[in-house]
């Protein structure tokens, strides 16, 4: 005959049993812990070119190095500036992540600057952008680290007061955070900002020009140009593509003042990302860029020739210096564009539209 168990040793055999299972269930459940973030030192490209497109499915941890530098550049022919920069260029380097990386952000500030500096990204969600974490002396380095939320193309600028004096001279540029899927694949892609400086001089008027508060005050520039100086996209540095290859650019605007009316003369922007976000309009002629914003815009190089960037506003483009050139290599395609087919003369007779009073 079996020994029968007490009911209280049973019971507590019974819940240990339990607890046991439990506990072995709850481990099974247990995710695994993740793998850490790979790091990866950001590339940064100076206009007009960006950094390659990003091809990793996942989320890194990127770290970018950024030096501001005070230098004198040439403005126009005869004409040099004292530039305040992001990495040596105006505009600054092109940074480029993807959603989800975490960008430690380390802004320097060269030992020959005579001004503090900082930088506000409008990527970044958080006090001043950032601006607040990287107040930089001269000699100094800041660092902070902040995580790409939110896909689209955004400008950067100093944010050290008086604000409008930075970035008047020059201390803006553009970060992209990729969406999780990429972008589109493309055959060129081009980086190209528009700024409005303001010297103490006349347009043109050579040697090294001062700033001037009270034009930049009254909205009055000497110089509109693209990439930080007169002809900085024409001649040798004009952008190049082939008839057929599809190109984007990056467009930005650092003002501090203008909004841009940004056109591309006998092109038609099959795509463009407004203000630098994830919704695009299609089929578009010109598009506002404002001060402080960005676009992005597509489209397919289909016949050859040079292509002139402007910003519409077209007094600018022609008195102060927003004219680039695209120029398109390749067989030409006549049932696209034929270009000039005669040029006679016709007989004269009552002007059209006299019938108008």
């Amino acid at each position: 005959m079996k020994r029968l168990q007490h009911p209280l040793v049973a019971c507590a055999l019974a819940g240990a049993i339990a607890a046991a299972f439990a506990g072995n269930a709850f481990a099974a459940k247990k995710p695994a812990a993740e793998a850490p973030m790979e790091t990866i030192q950001a590339v940064l490209t100076a206009p007009p070119f960006a950094p390659p497109p990003i091809t990793r499915k996942t989320p890194a941890h990127v770290v970018v190095d950024l030096e501001m530098v005070e230098k004198n550049m040439r403005m126009a022919d005869g004409v040099d500036y004292n530039f305040w920069t992001f990495g040596g260029t105006v505009p600054g380097s092109f940074i480029r992540v993807r959603k989800g990386d975490t960008v430690e952000f380390k802004l320097k500030n060269h030992h020959s600057s005579h001004f503090s500096h900082n930088i506000d990204l409008h990527a970044v969600t958080g006090q001043g952008g950032g601006a607040e974490a990287t107040f930089t002396l001269p000699g100094k380095e800041t660092q902070f680290t902040f995580k790409a939320l939110n896909p689209g193309l955004y400008i950067y600028h100093c944010a050290m007061a008086p604000v409008g004096m930075h970035i008047a001279n020059g201390m803006y540029g553009l970060i992209l955070v990729e969406p999780e899927e990429g972008l589109e694949p493309v055959d060129k892609e081009f980086y190209v900002v528009q700024g409005d400086f303001y010297t103490e001089g006349a347009h043109g008027e050579p040697g090294l020009q001062p700033f001037s508060l009270e034009k930049a005050i009254d909205e009055h520039p000497t110089y509109v140009v693209f990439n930080g100086s007169v002809d900085s996209l024409q001649g040798d540095k004009a952008l190049t593509a082939k008839a057929g290859e599809k190109i984007r650019i990056f467009v930005g605007n650092g003002g501090p003042n203008l909004v841009s009316s940004f056109h591309v003369i006998g092109e038609i922007f099959d795509k463009v990302y407004t203000e630098g976000g994830t919704k695009y309009q299609e089929n578009v002629q010109t598009t506002l860029v404002p001060a402080g914003g960005s676009a992005i815009v597509e489209f397919k190089a289909d016949v050859p020739g040079n292509f002139v960037l402007v910003d519409h506003s077209i007094f600018r483009t022609f008195h102060k210096g927003s004219l680039g050139i695209l120029k398109v290599e390749g067989e030409k395609n006549p049932e696209i564009y034929t270009g000039q087919q005669h040029d006679i003369d016709y007989k004269e007779g009552v002007p059209q539209g006299s019938q108008y009073k």
